[in-house]
């Protein structure tokens, strides 16, 4: 009866446990260097760095070295307590869940078999209770560990499935001998520039794009392969990259002929391993894979771009486009004025010169304008053409949303993702905002050696802009408010708060009519619909 007990309570949790597991690894896109720098984060370190971890171990070693004592019993309460957890967090929607693909199923359904097939070997052939609630703890804590083993059990039949798919995709492709392939790459902007690109160039060509946000190599293939047709003219690919080699892979496939580095920075470091793994790995690996009459088109206002150029890509034909090194380049934007709903500038190049107004929040968007602008002034449509296309455009397009919330107050919603180049951007475009401006982040991620240098830089531009900072994540706070404070921002106006319920009380009393919030990076969606729930 007594083990009955403990494996009942203990099949329970066990479900929680292994459903978490299996959606981090999910989560991080079961890449191993973004499931491991998971664990550098505060969120991370506290899956073990807890109370109940914590017990666990401390009974695991004290019925190893003290098994003439009854201590066995008292991790009973601890699995009731787990158990009743889990029941709870069902109950309200509050488990962490992964989406059930067939590798998800797979993985969940071999880690539930083995866990509850040594449970149950435990069952019928322990010597003894205290050996049985051992192998149990046992089980327990080694979960990670069992549901990791099946991710890498599967990873040579993903990579096998992944490469079939690419090769499936290339013979297809290779069918369409007419077809313009566009590649969009960078460390940001990607989405941006490659939904308005589309936008543009569907006004005279029948036009294909990767759905928003898809950019890893199985996406980018079933798109070819499911919705590429004769009548398509061109195909615009958005490609995603955590280390070298994942671009000259799609682009194998796909065969680019024209290529958009959008900006490189720090985002990936983690995963890359270093500056210059990104810079190759996130940008000029896309332009070494472009044919000899392929083209170019570069932001000349990323120094990481300008500085990197080599004879060896020069190869192809480079269209270099800016805001600030507009002496440089071939395509640029002056005159710039930004509004709270648009922004408008003149797009010039030697040949001609056109007034855009554009209805999309931010300056940073203007790079993705003139990007766009470039390559559709490439297929041969004037720019005149392309101004007149951009009046049209919708707000939605862009990934920074303005939206009305609760109180009169303005919401400002960037929480799809967060690096440092769009933080900065976000926060120069709340300079003409005129009354009390609030910022609610969390910390920016997979960032490695750099991460305390661009936080405390990111803290110095809030301290200059913001009067309100709420942090929601705990692992860089104190280089934000080191800078905030060295701007010149009060202590008390820096907060870091993680609930939701406890964040909306902040802003709702500290924020007035025609005040703004900018919610950056991925914020809770309960926090969200709360502040923009109109009564």
């Amino acid at each position: 009866m007594t083990k009955l007990l403990f494996i009942a309570f203990w099949a329970v949790k066990q479900v929680k446990a292994v459903l978490f597991w299996v959606y981090l690894w999910q989560l991080k896109e079961y890449h191993r260097k973004r499931f491991i720098d998971h664990f550098r984060t505060q969120k991370g370190k506290s899956i073990f760095l807890n109370w109940v971890f914590a017990t666990k171990i401390l009974f695991l070693l004290l019925i190893c070295f003290l098994p003439s004592f009854n201590l066995f019993y008292f991790v009973l309460p601890l699995f009731i307590f787990e158990c009743l957890r889990t029941l709870l967090s069902f109950y309200k929607k509050r488990a962490k869940l992964p989406i059930f693909t067939l590798k998800a199923r797979a993985i969940l359904l071999l880690s539930f078999l083995s866990l509850y097939s040594l449970a149950i070997i435990l069952f019928f052939f322990s010597p003894n209770i205290p050996f049985f609630v051992l192998g149990l703890l046992v089980l327990d804590i080694l979960t990670p560990l069992f549901v990791s083993f099946f991710v890498f059990l599967f990873e040579p039949i993903t990579l096998f499935f992944q490469h079939c798919l690419l090769r499936k995709a290339e013979r297809k492709r290779e069918r369409f001998k007419n077809l313009i392939v566009v590649g969009i790459t960078g460390s940001y902007g990607k989405t941006t520039t490659k939904e308005i690109l589309a936008f543009v160039l569907s006004s005279q060509f029948r036009v294909l794009k990767t759905e928003r946000h898809i950019n890893a190599e199985v996406g980018i293939a079933k798109t070819i392969l499911e919705k590429l047709k004769p009548e398509h003219q061109i195909f615009v690919a958005e490609i995603g990259a955590y280390e070298r080699g994942k671009i000259t892979q799609v682009c194998k496939a796909i065969k680019p002929k024209i290529g958009i580095i959008t900006g490189i920075n720090q985002q990936h470091m983690a995963t890359f391993g270093s500056q210059e793994n990104i810079i190759y790995g996130e940008g000029f690996e896309l332009i070494d894979n472009l044919p000899d009459n392929g083209t170019a088109v570069l932001n000349w206002d990323n120094e990481y771009i300008k500085s990197n150029l080599t004879s060896q890509n020069s190869k192809v034909k480079i269209i270099k486009y800016a805001v600030k090194n507009i002496k440089e380049a071939d395509v640029w934007a002056e005159k710039i004025k930004v509004e709270k709903e648009k922004i408008s500038f003149w797009m010039a190049t030697e040949k001609e010169k056109v007034f855009c107004e554009v209805n999309l929040i931010g300056a940073h968007n203007i790079y993705a304008v003139l990007a766009a602008g470039a390559v559709a002034e490439e297929l041969g449509m004037s720019l005149s053409e392309i101004a007149e296309i951009l009046k049209n455009i919708k707000p939605d397009l862009g990934a920074m949303q303005l939206k009305k919330g609760i109180n009169g107050i303005d919401i400002i919603d960037a929480s799809y993702s967060a690096n440092p180049d769009g933080v900065i951007s976000a926060l120069d475009y709340l300079k003409i905002w005129e009354r009390k401006k609030v910022i609610m982040m969390p910390c920016l991620i997979e960032l490695g050696k750099v991460s305390k240098e661009v936080h405390k830089k990111i803290g110095k531009k809030i301290g200059k802009i913001c009067d309100l900072a709420i942090i929601t994540t705990k692992d860089r706070f104190k280089e934000i408010q080191k800078g905030a404070k060295e701007a010149g921002m009060k202590k008390e106006n820096i907060l870091f708060l993680e609930d939701p319920r406890k964040i909306f009380e902040k802003i709702k009393n500290f924020c007035k009519e025609g005040d703004v919030v900018l919610l950056e990076g991925r914020v809770p969606k309960k926090l969200i619909e709360l502040l923009t729930k109109i009564e």
